[in-house]
């Protein structure tokens, strides 16, 4: 056998983590083949969006899902990155300031940061339901700040701009959507990689200890409002950063970007992608602009199914999308998957009849009130209707019953199923420990 010197250093390295491997390589991916697959205007406005709202709500979730921190003025770090990129940029053009134009965004960054550093040291002095007022106080000084001071923010019609300033690089203008769209997705996989990095740290660590149990943090001789503070004035910056990309994707910059509607909107879709794992915030960010750009553009009702899509998840899903997904994930893993699909398929025909019966009734009473001068005759999934005849509305509250009613016994059956499978799930557990 042979020998070992005591005296000499042991190295021991550890393995490489090949599905972190195989998931990130995925995602930059899908970065790289989105705009060959979609390559229209519509597309590519869409693609950039989600990019930049991506890096906005994993921005909010380090304070919503990490640190349990509920902020309802968030945007006030991205809209005041905004301002201050879109004004960075308006000194390219004019000569006054040299910079490329891919780093207006840092600009935001770190002036998001700042203001972060600046409200973020009261902010964070109060947890739970105190520090929610207190954002949301902040969020509306800001907001009234953006129409009392138009010289920076531009008064109603904003700061405008061109993202065309400077010499171009390598042929590179930023002129076509698509060249801002790169630049794009590369802060949006660089910004995501970091912030999941700052989830493995120390202090992203204690981030989770404060929101789990600030007590004990502070029994050990942490303080949690260090904590906070230092978690927040991170969220800023990304939050800055998503901002700055915005004033370059849309080359202008209103008194909107602050208001309590794009706080909210960070919130709702976090929520609702699940903020209790990392992705969760992507899923979050894609619905959003899906919800934004398409649902508002196919009917007036948008945001009222938008409100009734967020209370059926917190009935029915509180953990988001993300947690639904990496439950199903687990039955997968224990081979258990294949027996819930007939429920989920007894799922989505009720929801679908929920849909067709509670939308015709929805739509039949906007066009009653905002679109009476186009007659009673509306088309609704197909289906023609008359927002004036006692048959549409019989016909509506039927699907809309019936579709509850297979709902309701549809989950019954699926929740005594699913609590055998959980049981099921544990006993093997527990066999697998016993052979190890």
């Amino acid at each position: 056998m042979p020998h070992v010197h005591e005296g000499r250093p042991h190295y021991h390295f550890k393995p490489y983590n090949v599905g972190r491997w195989i998931v990130w390589g995925s995602y930059a991916l899908v970065l790289i083949i989105a705009p060959l697959l979609w390559t229209s205007s519509l597309s590519l406005t869409m693609l950039s969006q989600m990019g930049i709202a991506i890096i906005a709500c994993l921005a909010f979730n380090m304070l919503l899902g990490q640190g349990g921190m509920l902020s309802f003025g968030h945007a006030v770090y991205s809209g005041l990155g905004s301002f201050f990129a879109i004004h960075a940029l308006n000194w390219v053009s004019a000569g006054q300031l040299w910079l490329p134009v891919s780093l207006v965004p840092l600009v935001g960054g770190v002036f998001g940061a700042m203001f972060a550093i600046l409200l973020g040291y009261v902010t964070t002095k109060k947890a739970g339901t105190p520090f929610a007022m207190i954002t949301l106080g902040v969020g509306e000084l800001v907001a009234a700040m953006a129409l009392m001071f138009p010289g920076f923010f531009g008064g109603e019609g904003g700061i405008s701009g061109n993202r065309v300033a400077g010499q171009p690089f390598l042929g590179i203008t930023f002129g076509p959507q698509v060249q801002l769209y790169w630049l794009i997705a590369a802060y949006t996989f660089a910004c995501t990689a970091a912030m999941f990095a700052f989830t493995r740290t120390p202090l992203g660590r204690m981030l989770n200890a404060v929101r789990d149990n600030p007590e004990r943090v502070e029994f050990i001789g942490y303080s949690t409002q260090s904590v906070r503070y230092l978690a927040f004035i991170a969220s800023g910056f990304f939050m800055g950063i998503s901002g700055g990309l915005g004033a370059l994707n849309f080359e202008i910059v209103t008194a909107e970007v602050v208001g309590a509607a794009r706080s909210g909107a960070y919130l709702l879709f976090t929520f609702l992608g699940g903020a209790v794992f990392f992705f969760g915030p992507i899923i979050g960010a894609v619905l959003m602009v899906f919800s934004l750009v398409l649902l508002s553009e196919l009917t007036l009702a948008w945001l009222l199914y938008l409100g009734l899509v967020f209370l059926f998840m917190v009935m029915y899903a509180p953990g988001g999308i993300s947690s639904l997904i990496m439950m199903n994930l687990r039955l997968a893993s224990f081979g258990k998957l294949r027996e819930v699909w007939a429920a989920y398929l007894a799922f989505a025909g009720a929801a679908f009849v929920i849909l067709a019966g509670a939308g015709a009734m929805i739509e039949m009473i906007y066009h009653l009130q905002l679109n009476q001068a186009l007659g009673p005759e509306l088309r609704f999934m197909g289906a023609q209707l008359n927002a004036r005849s006692a048959n549409s509305w019989f016909g509506a509250g039927l699907l809309l019953a019936t579709g509850s009613a297979m709902f309701e016994l549809t989950r019954r059956v699926f929740v005594r199923h699913w609590d055998q499978i959980e049981e099921d799930i544990e006993k093997e557990i527990k066999r697998r420990e016993a052979l190890a």
